[in-house]
């Protein structure tokens, strides 16, 4: 898992428009949170991913951008965002990479038997790249109203 003052893995994935984001072109010029969650359209899924949207203006006033992951596809994840005017940035990890890279799959036993999936999770990347913040485990619900807070300390 990976810890608070680590630079922060690089990726290139497709958008629900499928166009590739390739997270290295913000470095120097905004922060980034990234959040993986397990998948679209789920309760806790889609309240962090409408937060998120809520307060996206707030966070751009800080310089910073707001990604959500998770394994779903694209056309998935623009099906979830017109459904629920989800304005962030999703972005479809179908092969799992990035999930990898952030140690956010993970096993869990569930009756008895291992099951693999994304563990909620957030990372506060700053301008230089760096993991200010490592969360996994998280919850959904206010959250993002968090994450704002750990953002603004970043830029005081």
């Amino acid at each position: 898992m990976l810890k608070a003052g680590q630079a922060a893995p690089m990726f290139v994935l497709p958008d629900a428009d499928m166009e590739l984001i390739d997270i290295a072109r913000f470095k120097g010029r905004k922060h980034v949170i990234l959040f993986f969650y397990p998948r679209d359209d789920a309760p806790c899924c889609t309240l962090q991913a409408t937060d998120f949207s809520d307060h996206e203006d707030e966070f751009a006033r800080l310089d910073c951008l707001i990604i959500g992951i998770s394994r779903d596809d694209c056309i998935k994840h623009a099906e979830f965002r017109d459904k629920h005017g989800i304005s962030v940035c999703l972005l479809s990890d179908a092969e799992g990479s990035a999930c990898e890279q952030y140690g956010v799959w993970q096993a869990r036993e569930v009756n008895g038997v291992t099951k693999y999936g994304i563990v909620r999770s957030t990372f506060v990347i700053d301008k230089q790249g760096i993991l200010r913040l490592a969360l996994y485990g998280v919850n959904a619900k206010g959250h993002a109203l968090a994450m704002l807070r750990a953002v603004k300390e970043l830029n005081s």
